[in-house]
């Protein structure tokens, strides 16, 4: 049976962890806890703290003077687990007494892809492209970021060529750099100075080439999850260019 004091026997480690940091554990002790399929948040704190009679052979219990403290951190991520909805009430009487058992996600997901879960949704959806919304969102809560990252850079792609009028022969840098062209391209804006024009067409042939090519010619690897963040939102920003640019938008 897994213990929080166990996985996390420092007490000032727990209370310095956000309720979405302390989640995967307590979910990972909610699973080797649960009765009959089901978990009551007041019984998660039994022979947690010392001086107390269940706690007698527990070398791991916290501090007594800690307990306030310990069970809001803990009452943070049930409820996170809840409003995430990986826990939800039990049927019935049980369910109005406080019994929750876990979601059909919580019982298949695990530590890492909760955490996964937890970084995502610090990300907030709203903040993506529509066109990013759904698939480049998911696969960032599984944790997919390099899929995540190539199909964010692909819509790039596509998009350009679809307000640029190109056909599917025009694709990658080369592709951004007629498209964006300072002098005849189609998503130039004639109103910005000219060295303005040619920034951004670098800029879209820079992101294509560094963030988009990469992932078609061979396996990369991307672990942070900020990181994958930072490059979907730079990819939802140059669809947002786009549309200001397509003639069919504007006068749609």
């Amino acid at each position: 049976m897994a213990r929080l004091e166990q996985l996390i026997p420092d007490p000032e480690v727990l209370l310095a962890l956000a309720p979405e940091e302390l989640a995967p554990r307590l979910l990972e002790v909610i699973k080797s806890q649960l009765q009959n399929g089901m978990i009551n948040r007041d019984n998660l704190g039994y022979g947690m703290f010392r001086g107390e009679p269940a706690a007698t052979n527990n070398q791991n219990a916290y501090p007594r003077e800690k307990r306030p403290q310990i069970e809001l951190a803990i009452t943070e991520a049930f409820s996170w687990l809840e409003a995430n909805r990986l826990l939800i009430p039990a049927a019935g009487l049980n369910g109005n007494n406080g019994w929750r058992i876990l979601s059909r996600q919580a019982q298949e997901i695990d530590g890492a892809q909760l955490t996964n879960l937890a970084a995502a949704n610090s990300f907030p959806k709203i903040l993506l492209h529509p066109t990013l919304r759904d698939q480049v969102w998911n696969n960032l809560i599984r944790g997919e970021y390099d899929t995540a990252v190539f199909v964010a850079f692909k819509s790039v792609e596509v998009r350009v060529r679809e307000a640029g009028g190109y056909t599917a022969a025009d694709i990658g840098v080369d592709l951004m750099r007629k498209a964006f062209d300072a002098d005849k391209g189609p998503l130039r804006k004639t109103s910005d100075p000219v060295s303005e024009r040619q920034a951004l067409a670098h800029l879209f042939a820079g992101a294509i080439g560094s963030y988009k090519n990469p992932h078609s010619h061979r396996t990369v690897t991307i672990q942070d999850s900020l990181e994958a963040q930072e490059m979907v939102m730079l990819a939802s920003h140059l669809l947002r260019i786009v549309d200001s640019r397509d003639p069919n938008m504007a006068s749609a």
